[in-house]
């Protein structure tokens, strides 16, 4: 189970941290449908109010699994059906509880997909993560397993956008800026740039519904950014 998880992880590292960009290249079998839309439902209403991410995340799921009219509806049905338990069925999950130790990877990508849906807004409150967690349990996966998720999640996305930067002054500190060194040629620091912006692009933060504040914060590092480049641009065009 191991291997394959990391493998999985490296995965959802390469789609950007987005589940249903996962699913798309690593399709789930038919019969996890019904508990993972009944799981995301719970997890939905967890604080109460089920928000458009949450719709949204799911309809990304939908897509992803390109299911027809008919599945999409009995989908939707499920998913219903979660926001309105108020605890989880013991028999909810039983396949992916029973195959899980054979054939770990539906039941590793279903957790996936719940942990993913528990941050659709940031680092999850309490009420979302502990459904969550409840709900990876009751697939029969390890508690280890939600934390190894959310700690990707928490070095790579939610920290992405939580501190302010300095506007650079010098040509050192835009080097520092970009993640390149003063040796570095025009072009290896023009694809330094490129990637540094394209992490903070508006088009990209509308995928990851990221929350208000973080996208002040990444409008803010995106300025850096293209004054680091010009800055840089400027002093190779003296040089």
């Amino acid at each position: 189970m191991e291997a394959e998880f990391s493998s999985l992880m490296r995965e959802l590292s390469a789609c950007g941290h987005q589940a249903p960009a996962l699913i798309e290249r690593a399709q789930l079998p038919r019969w996890c449908r019904r508990p993972l839309f009944f799981f995301l439902g719970y997890i939905a209403r967890a604080e109460g109010r089920v928000t458009e991410a949450d719709i949204g995340n799911a309809e990304s799921l939908i897509k992803a699994m390109k299911l027809s009219a008919r599945q999409r509806r009995r989908a939707i049905g499920w998913f219903q059906q979660g926001k309105a338990a108020e605890k989880l069925p013991f028999l909810r999950g039983l396949a992916l509880r029973l195959s899980r130790r054979l054939w770990p990877a539906p039941a590793l990508k279903t957790a996936i997909c719940l942990c993913h849906a528990s941050q659709l807004s940031g680092r999850p409150g309490k009420p979302r993560r502990y459904r969550c967690e409840d709900a990876i349990d009751q697939i029969g996966l390890p508690v280890g397993v939600s934390e190894d998720i959310f700690n990707s999640y928490a070095s790579k996305v939610w920290a992405r956008y939580t501190k302010s930067i300095s506007k650079p002054t010098s040509y050192q500190q835009a080097c520092e800026l970009l993640g390149v060194t003063r040796r570095d040629s025009l072009e290896v620091i023009k694809r330094a740039y490129r990637k540094k912006v394209s992490e903070c692009h508006p088009d990209k933060l509308a995928q990851q519904q990221v929350s208000a504040s973080e996208k002040s914060l990444a409008k803010e590092r995106l300025l850096n950014y293209q004054q680091a480049w010009e800055l840089i641009k400027r002093h190779h065009a003296a040089g």
